[in-house]
This record gives C-alpha cells, structure tokens and sequence, in this order.
C-alpha cells in the first residue's frame, strides 16, 4: 500500500472489540517509533507496550475510565527519557519527537489493519507508578492499539489551496 493511502485511511479508532492483537504486529508497530526522527537523532523515547488486562484496566482508571485502554490489544505508554533539552530556537523537543514517534506508531497499525486511539488526558503520576516509569522521565501520551470496533468516516480536509503555499504566505 502506497504511504499516501495509509494515511488517508487512518483514523482515531472510537473503541475497540477487545480481540487479540498478534504480537508480530505489535513489533512492527513499536519498531516504526523507534525508527521515528529525532532531534539530534538523540532517539529520547522508551515505549512501554502493555497488554495485561489487569493493568490496562487500572490504565483505563488513569485516564478517567476511559474503555478503550481496556478492549486495545494493547496500550502503549509514549515516554521521553530528556524532558530538558531545548532546540536552538528555545523550544522543548521532546514534545515534537514523541509526536513523530507516535505517528509513525499510527500509519504502522493501520498498515497492519488496527485501530490506534492517542490519549494525552490522564493522571500521569499514577500512569508512572503503575509502568514504573523514573521521576525524572515523562509519560507524554498513551497510545492504544487494536481491532476497532468500526471503521470511521474519512473527515474532510481543508482543501490544499488554504494550507499550502510556496515561497510566501
């Protein structure tokens, strides 16, 4: 499948069945964020790939009782391991190579025909306790993966002539 296909037909999945996700697949996901672009190729992500129901059910706590960390295959935590390190221009850059990572993540999942669902409204001390995750490291975003319930409409884009331009504004 060309790349422009899959990210055409991704989209957030709205819940899942609550079926298996086969573990290769999973590897090929999580291997898409690792080889995600970085700043300064500095690669500051851990990923933590949880697929026990007992913690996926207290996940889902986490994030307000959210069902969709608990029918996902799998939810994965987005972790940096640099919360401090500043481009240039001042700018955090962790924030910008989770969200590579995480996207990578996507167009992975709906390559291997799962729906992914990215959360970034949880509790993240008790996400932390609960994966173990270092004080000092962040959990950006959780991301869960699995078979989605239903495929979601495309949603419309703004038509390319409102949001490219070449050379100027």
């Amino acid at each position: 499948m060309d790349i422009l296909d899959v990210i055409r037909s991704r989209s957030t999945a709205k819940s899942f069945t609550g079926g298996a996700v086969d573990s290769q697949a999973i590897d090929r996901i999580l291997e898409a964020g690792r080889l995600a672009p970085s700043a300064k190729n500095r690669q500051a992500w851990r990923f933590i790939a949880v697929q026990r129901e007992e913690l996926k059910k207290i996940l889902s706590e986490a994030c307000y009782g959210d069902q969709r960390l608990i029918d996902a295959g799998y939810v994965i935590a987005v972790c940096t391991t640099n919360i401090q390190y500043t481009m240039p221009n001042g700018q955090l850059s962790y924030p910008i190579d989770m969200a590579f990572a995480a996207s990578f993540m996507m167009l992975q999942a709906e390559h291997e025909g799962l729906g992914s669902s990215l959360l970034a409204t949880y509790d993240e001390r008790s996400v932390k306790d609960l994966l173990t995750v270092p004080h000092a490291m962040r959990v950006v975003m959780l991301l869960a993966v699995g078979n989605s319930s239903e495929k979601q409409e495309y949603k419309d884009r703004l038509p390319k002539e409102r949001v490219i331009s070449y050379d100027h504004w």
